[in-house]
């Protein structure tokens, strides 16, 4: 009995283009044709196909199909090598869906790295967006201690600064700057690499720079970025303060 080239993908649980493309990288033979031009598939096909099937099922790719197919050492060398890589697949989905949990939670918070789902209520989109960037820049223990440090911070540190307007009067400017100056003295003080983070940089210095000089004027008005500037100064002064002391 021989069977067409539907036929056969029907009894093996596959599809047409599927045995074609079979067909093409080499792993099933054509088989012979009838006078009409119609294949004539044969039980030896299908038994290939329901072999071909089985591997992809264990997720074995198609470029390893015939070594592991084979027997001896080289198929269990590859064996191997598919059930590593399976396990890192595993791995990621796992850790996507505990990503997408922490998600659902945070009130469907997507802009944030992973990790930072739950921060992400007390966070600016400014601050989403610059720990967005952050994260590719820093390796992960940096961004485990940025984590650390948005975790510490009242609720409502930042309400002010977050809707400071670009023409905010000096005595404001000048009253939020020595706040943060004194919250990032003390920054610097628990987290050391910050003045000096070319340990944790994932990128070089130079492009490290620019890009945080970039992302922060672009996403904070002249206002905001002024009670910054003001506060890096303070907070600088208040660390050689304490190294003198």
């Amino acid at each position: 009995m021989t069977w067409s080239t539907r036929e056969i993908a029907d009894l093996a649980g596959t599809t047409v283009n599927t045995v074609r493309h079979y067909h093409r990288v080499g792993l099933l033979e054509l088989p012979e044709r009838m006078s009409n031009g119609y294949k004539q598939y044969t039980v030896r096909h299908l038994v290939r196909l329901l072999q071909i099937r089985r591997l992809r099922d264990l997720g074995v790719p198609l470029d390893r199909i015939d070594v592991v197919g084979d027997e001896g050492g080289a198929a269990m060398d590859a064996l191997h090598a598919v059930d590593a890589d399976l396990e890192l697949s595993i791995e990621r989905l796992q850790r996507a869906r505990a990503e997408i949990r922490a998600i659902l939670e945070g009130a469907f918070v997507t802009d944030v790295p992973s990790g930072f789902e739950r921060l992400a209520k007390k966070m600016s989109t400014s601050e989403r967006a610059l720990v967005l960037i952050y994260a590719q820049l820093y390796d992960e223990a940096a961004m485990a201690d940025v984590r650390e440090m948005l975790a510490d911070e009242p609720d409502c540190a930042s309400a002010e600064f977050d809707v400071l307007p670009p023409d905010a009067d000096e005595e404001t400017r000048s009253r939020l700057a020595e706040s943060y100056g004194h919250t990032l003295a003390r920054l610097l003080r628990d987290y050391p690499w910050l003045s000096d983070p070319r340990a944790h940089l994932t990128r070089t210095p130079n492009l490290t720079r620019d890009t945080f000089v970039e992302s922060v004027s672009a996403l904070y008005n002249p206002a905001q970025l002024d009670v910054m500037g003001r506060a890096s100064v303070i907070a600088q002064a208040l660390a050689a303060e304490a190294e003198d002391a």
